[in-house]
């Protein structure tokens, strides 16, 4: 280029070209992007050490360096010493010694011929039981049948039950008839059968447990706050009505309530769920101490009391 022509090209603006201004904003915005970009992402660890174990095994696998073994103590007892050989004790029993002397001792002591006389006395006891539960077991069947013959009526229609476990003769007041539903006032229709059961109880001994139970529905009245006030409510109600002659007497009474824990069947119908609702009197003949005497009499304690009482004594 000749001078002339240098003379002749225009002077170039100060600062720099406009276009460039317009790359950098560009150059500006798309690193943004990018940053945006990362910070968004998530990044999978799993992924990622799979992606790095395929890389490394494609470059390579770096050199393991085996570390050397710590430098260890010598034992001088271990260098010096050897281990004796077991050899066995000369004593073939073992001793043990205790030095607390303030146990109890237990003293048994007896005569000849004393144990012989207990066994012969306990198996005659035992038999004298035996023959008195069998015949308590016999009564009860006898005063189950005159409690049928009295309410025959009554069972017949479904209101009553009687039936006999063992020693036991229960008499079961079903609701129907009896109570109205959620109440546990006797209906006045219902208070003549009562007083037929009144009848018989004055006529037999034993002791006499009044049981009230629910079926499992939850009690939803205003009168009481569960199946457990209402079960207690109702045996209340028949032992009241069972005392209002002076001539019963109380003591052998016991009334309780027991919601529907013990129920006769299970109550996922209509009709168990009716035959759950009940109030049972129950007789026991005796008392159930048999298993108690037996254990006095194995035990040598004081058997000879025992066997100084009469079976009628004892239930």
């Amino acid at each position: 280029m000749s001078d002339e022509e240098e003379n002749n090209c225009p002077e170039c603006e100060p600062g720099a070209p406009g276009w460039l201004a317009t790359f950098a904003d560009l150059m500006a915005l798309l690193m943004c992007f990018f940053v945006l970009l990362l910070s968004f992402s998530e990044m999978d660890v799993l992924k990622f050490k799979q992606l790095a174990g395929s890389m490394r095994e494609a470059f390579g696998v770096q050199n393991q360096i085996k570390v050397e073994d710590i430098p260890k103590g010598t034992s001088i007892i271990a260098q010096e010493f050897s281990p004796g050989r077991p050899e066995p004790t000369p004593l073939n029993e073992v001793r043990q010694m205790t030095v607390n002397n303030n146990l109890n001792t237990l003293d048994i002591r007896s005569k000849v011929g004393e144990a012989d006389t207990k066994d012969n006395n306990a198996g005659e006891f035992e038999e004298k039981i035996q023959e008195q539960l069998e015949q308590q077991k016999q009564e009860a069947e006898r005063e189950a049948v005159e409690f049928v013959a009295a309410l025959s009526q009554e069972i017949g229609q479904g209101s009553v039950e009687v039936e006999t476990d063992e020693r036991k003769i229960i008499i079961r007041v079903k609701e129907k008839g009896s109570f109205g539903s959620g109440s546990a006032e006797l209906k006045f229709e219902y208070i003549p059968v009562i007083a037929k059961i009144r009848d018989m109880l004055l006529r037999v001994r034993g002791k006499v447990s009044i049981e009230g139970h629910t079926d499992n529905i939850p009690y939803s009245g205003r009168n009481f706050e569960s199946n457990w006030d209402l079960s207690a409510a109702r045996a209340l109600a028949v032992a009241h009505e069972l005392f209002s002659d002076t001539r019963m007497d109380q003591k052998r009474f016991t009334v309780s309530g027991l919601a529907s824990v013990k129920p006769l069947v299970p109550n996922n119908t209509r009709n168990n769920r009716a035959r759950n609702r009940r109030v049972e009197i129950i007789i026991q003949k005796g008392e159930d101490i048999p298993a108690i005497n037996r254990l006095n009499l194995n035990s040598g304690g004081a058997s000879g009391d025992i066997l100084n009482l009469k079976p009628d004594e004892i239930f």
